[in-house]
């Protein structure tokens, strides 16, 4: 009888593996049907860490929260920008009539047009948007891309610079080692990775304490600053940043002097005017779970307005009504 091989010893798993805390369950008709898991930093107003849930010093790409970063580059590069023009060139717009004006506006005024931009064609980030330009018979533009007042701003200052157009995006393009310059004095830290985000554009990574720590130094910056008027422009303008119906307007619109913007997979970022300041990613990309994060979290900072209880309120469906909600665990 012929004796058979020893069966492989099974890999060896490690005795204790970090996972993220739940930060917001999803709850269908008194069951709880799922999680979703990740990590926030709460800045005081000191800048010290108030509050740390799972491991916001790791590194993580903010996507969109990164653009006030971004837009201070250009300032930087000499760009001139103020008002609705610099609050759409931090924006991840809805692609509203005002937004699409003013980035066809702020192109021609350096001599470029739509076909200069690099963004992906795309339909408005705005569901109620996207449904009415699809009615019209339109297609997809790069124009219409979320970015794409970010990227007329990279392409004027361009422009204005004599730098090369074409390959804007380029992470070795003298503007985007700019963007990399700031985003590091902003977040305090090194960028540890350098990709490519949804509209092409180089993406750095930095950590949640970073970026809050951003945030909190654009609010706080000497007025007449790069970041300052960066801050300045998002929050007297936040329709530009976002659109009519979008939590950003309405979190900068009712709590004057905050700044506040969310990034793609589930990425926030927000700034008091005391300095205080957070900065959360809900690990899954789910986006469905900002609003109630957000609000449980600036309820913990003590903020109490209507504001809180419209951006925290995420219902779940069950045929035509109400059967439960997304709700924040912490």
């Amino acid at each position: 009888m012929s004796s058979s091989a020893a069966p492989a010893a099974p890999s060896a798993i490690p005795s204790e593996v970090f996972e993220p805390p739940v930060l917001a369950e999803v709850v269908r008709s008194g069951f709880v049907e799922g999680h979703h898991r990740g990590s926030l930093v709460v800045l005081a107003a000191d800048g010290s860490v108030e509050l740390a849930l799972g491991d916001p010093a790791a590194p993580v790409f903010p996507r969109s929260a990164n653009k006030p970063m971004q837009a201070a580059a250009v300032l930087r590069a000499g760009l001139d920008l103020a008002g609705e023009r610099l609050a759409l060139a931090a924006a991840s717009h809805s692609g509203e009539a005002f937004h699409l004006e003013l980035v066809h506006t702020m192109l021609a005024e350096h001599g470029l047009t739509a076909d200069d931009l690099r963004t992906p064609p795309d339909l408005p980030l705005d569901p109620a948007e996207a449904e009415a330009y699809l009615a019209a018979g339109r297609v997809r533009e790069r124009i219409t891309m979320n970015c794409s007042g970010k990227h007329a701003a990279m392409l004027a200052a361009c422009a204005l610079n004599g730098w090369d157009r074409a390959g804007y995006l380029d992470p070795a393009h003298p503007l985007q080692q700019l963007v990399h310059q700031v985003v590091e004095e902003a977040a305090g830290e090194t960028v540890t990775a350098v990709g490519t985000d949804g509209c092409g554009a180089p993406l750095m990574a930095i950590s949640l304490v970073g970026l809050a720590r951003a945030f909190r130094g654009f609010v706080l910056a000497e007025p007449g600053t790069a970041e300052r008027r960066v801050a300045d422009a998002m929050r007297a303008h936040p329709a530009y940043v976002a659109g009519t119906r979008r939590p950003d307007t309405w979190l900068m619109r009712e709590l004057p002097g905050t700044l506040s913007k969310m990034g793609a997979e589930a990425v926030q970022a927000v700034a008091l005017a005391d300095g205080r300041a957070l900065a959360f990613k809900v690990d899954d990309g789910a986006t469905r779970a900002l609003g109630p994060v957000l609000a449980r979290t600036l309820r913990l900072l003590g903020i109490d307005a209507p504001v809180v209880d419209r951006i925290g309120h995420a219902p779940l469906l069950g045929g035509a009504g109400e059967v439960g909600e997304i709700r924040a665990t912490f």
